[in-house]
C-alpha cells in the first residue's frame, strides 16, 4: 500500500490542468466535503487549512469568547488548548481516565463553573472518550461539545462513528494523521446555523457563503456587483487550497483500507507485549473501536529500568524509536508563565477579575503520573514486512528486560 496512490495524483493533475481558473475553482473541495460528510454520516463537512483553525472556527461560531471557560484534557497536542485561547477564552484542564487515558467525565463535572460554556473531548490515540456521559453533562449544563478527533478516523463508540456525536467535530489532515493532504482539516456537524457560521468564519465573513458543500464560493454575478456588501461578519482566511483538497479527496476515498492497516499494525504490537504485565496498553472498552493513530502503552512503575533504558535498547535492536507523550499542556512554559495573554487583557479585563486560572503541578494527578511513562509506537507502516519487523524488535526488547 502507498501513502499517496495514483488516485491522489490523478486528482492533483486535474486541478493543475484547470490552470487554477476561477470558474473551475473549489470543485475538488466540493467533492471532498460531500464525500467526507457521507463517510462520517453527517449533514455538513467544511474543510480548513489545518486542524487547529477548525477548532478556532467552531468555538467562534458557537459564540465562545472573552469571559468563557472551555474544559479540555491536558494529555494531547497543545493545539486543543491553544484554539481556546485563539477564541479569547480560558482553557480549564480536566483529568483523564486512568485506563483509557481519555478525558474523565467526573473530572469535567468537577470543573464546571457558571462561566463554563464548552468542552473539547479528545479521542486520544484513536480512542473515543465516554461520549454518552459527556453529552449528558453538556445537556444538563448547556455546554457546547466539540470533538477533537484529529487522531481518530473511523473509530467507533457504541456503534456510532466518532465525529458524529458532539455538536461539532474537528479532524486534522496533518502528515502524521490517518489521512493527509500535508496539512488540512475538517469540521463536521448536523447543525444548520452553526455550519453557516463556521463557513463564513472560514472565509473572511463573506455574506453569500453557506454551510453545504459547494457553498464556499460566491458567483461572478454577485462578486462583480459594485454594490455587493461582501462581509457580514469577521472571519479568517482558513480555506483549504484545491491542491490539498485533491489529495484529501483521494485519501478519504481510501480511508477504510488506510485505517485498517493501522489497526493491523497495532494488533502486531498488542501480540508482542502479551504476557508482560509491566507494559500496559491503552484499555479499549468492549463497545469501542480504536482506530490506532498510534499504539500507546504505559511502562509500569515496578520495574528496575527506566523509560530511557527501554527506548535505548529498542533502538539498539533496530527499532525505529517511539515517541513520548506530549508534556502536559499546563506544564508547558507558555502556560506556566501565562505569556499568551495579550497585553492588558484578559488579565485586567473585568471578565477575569479574581478568577485567573492557576496552571501548575497537581492540577491533574492521573495525567501527571501517566505522561512520563507512556510509549507511543508508530502504526503508519504501510509495508507489511516492515511492520512485522518492528513488532518483532519490540518482542526482543521486552525479552531482554524479562517478564
Amino acid at each position: 500500500m502507498e501513502r499517496i496512490s495514483e488516485r491522489e495524483r490523478q486528482y492533483v493533475s486535474e486541478v493543475l490542468d484547470s490552470q487554477f481558473r476561477t470558474s473551475a475553482g473549489s470543485s475538488m473541495t466540493k467533492r471532498l466535503e460531500e464525500t467526507f460528510a457521507r463517510v462520517f454520516g453527517v449533514k455538513y463537512a467544511i474543510s480548513f487549512i489545518n486542524g487547529t483553525a477548525t477548532m478556532h472556527a467552531a468555538l467562534a461560531a458557537a459564540g465562545i469568547g472573552p469571559g468563557d471557560e472551555v474544559i479540555v484534557p491536558p494529555l494531547t497536542m497543545a493545539s486543543t488548548a491553544f484554539a481556546v485561547l485563539h477564541a479569547n477564552a480560558v482553557p480549564v484542564f480536566a483529568d483523564i481516565n486512568p485506563r483509557t487515558w481519555t478525558i474523565d467525565p467526573r473530572s469535567i463535572e468537577e470543573r464546571i463553573t457558571p462561566y463554563t460554556k464548552a468542552v473539547i473531548p479528545v479521542a486520544i490515540y484513536g480512542l473515543s472518550p465516554d461520549m454518552d456521559a459527556i453529552m449528558s453533562l453538556a445537556k444538563r449544563h448547556g455546554l457546547f461539545v466539540l470533538e477533537d478527533d484529529a487522531q481518530c478516523f473511523l473509530g467507533y463508540y457504541r456503534g456510532r462513528v466518532v465525529g458524529s456525536i458532539g455538536d461539532a467535530a474537528s479532524f486534522s489532515f496533518q502528515s502524521s494523521k490517518h489521512m493527509t493532504s500535508g496539512e488540512g482539516g475538517m469540521i463536521t456537524t448536523d447543525d444548520d446555523e452553526l455550519a453557516d457560521k463556521i463557513r463564513r468564519f472560514n472565509s473572511l465573513g463573506y455574506t453569500g457563503l453557506g454551510a453545504g458543500a459547494g457553498k464556499g464560493k460566491i458567483t461572478k454575478d454577485v462578486i462583480q456587483d459594485p454594490h455587493y456588501a461582501r462581509h457580514s461578519s469577521l472571519g479568517f482566511n482558513y480555506r483549504l487550497p484545491e491542491l490539498c483538497s485533491a489529495v484529501a479527496l483521494g485519501q478519504v476515498e481510501r480511508l477504510p483500507e488506510i485505517v485498517q492497516r493501522r489497526i493491523e499494525v497495532a494488533q502486531l504490537y498488542a501480540q508482542a507485549i502479551e504476557g508482560y504485565s509491566w507494559l500496559t496498553p491503552q484499555f479499549v472498552p468492549e463497545d469501542y473501536q480504536n482506530s490506532y493513530w498510534t499504539f500507546a502503552a504505559k511502562l509500569e512503575e515496578d520495574v528496575d529500568f527506566s523509560w530511557y533504558d527501554f527506548r535505548k535498547k529498542y533502538l539498539e535492536l533496530g527499532g525505529h524509536g517511539f515517541y513520548a507523550a506530549w508534556r502536559l499542556n499546563y506544564l508547558e512554559p507558555v502556560f506556566q508563565n501565562q505569556v499568551f495573554y495579550p497585553k492588558g487583557c484578559p488579565v485586567t479585563c473585568p471578565y477575569y477579575q479574581g478568577r485567573l486560572q492557576k496552571y501548575g503541578p497537581g492540577l491533574c494527578p492521573t495525567a501527571e503520573a501517566l505522561q512520563p511513562r507512556l510509549m507511543q509506537f508508530k502504526t503508519n507502516y504501510l509495508n507489511e514486512s516492515l511492520a512485522y519487523t518492528q513488532a518483532e524488535i519490540l518482542r526482543k526488547t521486552l525479552a531482554y528486560f524479562g517478564a
